[in-house]
């Protein structure tokens, strides 16, 4: 299938799958624009209607942010858990787990570090200063600089604070740092611990299963949502909000760019003897299926097809591919480290070195526990905000503008996601002796998968 006509099927699959959401937006900015140019009108029954329809976007806006804040705890804890113990009880952890949890890695950092540089070196959040509610951008900066004046000094307290006291604590307070570190070692050592730990493992499964319906239930109230939150803030500022955000975007691609055609080369150039661009051609139909669908774990057959049809062992794929598809999200890790400093500059909060490295940190392990699916990549960033002592309810029309742009934004990046999982396969493959280079450079068994 020519590379033109994937493209087009990817469109379609995207609009096929996820219509709803860009009606949704759509009909935001129309609906919004509509009310902006009614309020002009000041008369008593239009300031009425303005007023109240104002308020009504509003609560189902806020509906729908807290519905994702609900789900963060259970959703990341279990993901935690399942995700280490799986790799602990895999037979293949010895020969294959731990380089691709190295490459993982390191392909995540990068990502994390690109976020950070291109978001604190053009300032996308600088232009869209001027639609924020002036108090709430007071509130949140003096709720951010109590936390670093709290800090200062006792710089040794933010890594004692890593550990919580009492963890029954830290949940029922929301304290995701001091959680994550306990789940963490309390993942490691079931994975440890092995077969007698089997049930605590199931339970874990269960949650996440749980929670992950839960989440499908949440994004079905996206397409409402999604229109208030869209509706509410145009009909506030205008329809040239779009204007100030759209630096924003773009600083998103360019990362993006960056990770696919930099940072992928040079990490497959040093660990292996792939040819990238041979790589890249043999997960197209992948590539584009993940940017019609929005979901890794929908294109997870497609991915596993295309790389063993194409040399990779079924043995290096059937591991290291659906443990990506679940753990490996370096495109939602660049995302939301540049969504969060874009919020934060958005209220003009300052930030200091070490709520910058926390930002990357929290952003690893959160785009490490979204889940496969359209919009986990915002739900999680929820976890990102708590390091900072910020919740997405108190920056809820900042949230409106990556909710603005959520759907194609995740588009781009579940095709990072995906394309990251090959790469580290191909790696993996290639130092084991487990790809077949005959087929793999035969252009005879690049014929159409889908």
């Amino acid at each position: 299938m020519k590379l033109h006509i994937q493209a087009l099927v990817a469109i379609g699959l995207g609009i096929k799958r996820n219509w709803h959401i860009f009606a949704a937006i759509i009909l935001g900015i129309l609906f919004g624009a509509f009310l902006h140019k009614y309020s002009v009108n000041q008369s008593a029954l239009n300031t009425k209607f303005y007023h109240y329809t104002l308020v009504g976007l509003n609560i189902v806006g806020q509906l729908f942010i807290r519905l994702i804040q609900m789900i963060v705890i259970p959703l990341v804890c279990s993901a935690i858990v399942v995700g280490i113990s799986s790799i602990g009880d895999s037979k293949q952890i010895g020969k294959f787990g731990k380089k691709m949890i190295l490459y993982y890695a390191i392909i995540s950092v990068c990502a994390v570090g690109i976020g950070a540089l291109l978001a604190l070196g053009f300032h996308p959040g600088d232009g869209v200063q001027g639609f924020i509610n002036q108090s709430s951008a007071v509130e949140i900066q003096a709720q951010v600089h109590s936390a670093i004046a709290q800090q200062q000094g006792h710089f040794s307290n933010v890594f004692l604070n890593l550990i919580p006291n009492n963890p029954i604590e830290s949940l029922a307070k929301g304290d995701m740092i001091s959680i994550i570190f306990f789940v963490l070692v309390f993942s490691f050592a079931i994975a440890k611990v092995g077969e007698i730990a089997r049930p605590v493992v199931a339970f874990f499964e269960s949650i996440f299963a749980a929670t992950m319906k839960v989440t499908d239930w949440i994004m079905v109230f996206a397409a409402p949502g999604i229109f208030a939150l869209t509706a509410y803030s145009v009909a506030t500022f205008g329809i040239n909000i779009f204007s100030g955000i759209s630096k924003f975007f773009a600083v998103v691609i360019a990362g993006l760019i960056i990770q696919f055609f930099v940072i992928y080369p040079i990490i497959m150039k040093i660990f292996s003897k792939v040819p990238v661009m041979t790589l890249y051609t043999a997960i197209t139909e992948a590539l584009m299926v993940a940017f019609g669908t929005a979901s890794s774990s929908a294109t997870l057959p497609l991915t596993i097809a295309c790389c063993e049809k194409r040399g990779i062992s079924h043995k290096v794929c059937s591991f290291v591919l659906p443990l990506g598809a679940t753990l490996n999200m370096d495109g939602t890790a660049l995302f939301q480290t540049i969504a969060v400093i874009f919020l934060t500059q958005a209220y003009g909060v300052v930030l200091e070195p070490v709520q910058i490295i926390s930002i990357m940190v929290l952003a690893f392990i959160a785009s490490s526990t979204s889940a496969g699916i359209p919009g986990a990549g915002l739900i999680t960033i929820a976890l990102v905000l708590n390091g900072l002592g910020l919740t997405p309810q108190q920056l809820v029309e900042g949230f409106a503008f990556l909710f603005a742009l959520e759907r194609i934004a995740d588009m781009l990046r579940t095709m990072i996601n995906v394309a990251s999982d090959a790469v580290v396969a191909a790696i993996i493959a290639d130092n084991e002796n487990e790809i077949n280079y005959d087929l793999f450079n035969n252009p005879e068994s690049y014929k159409d998968i889908i």
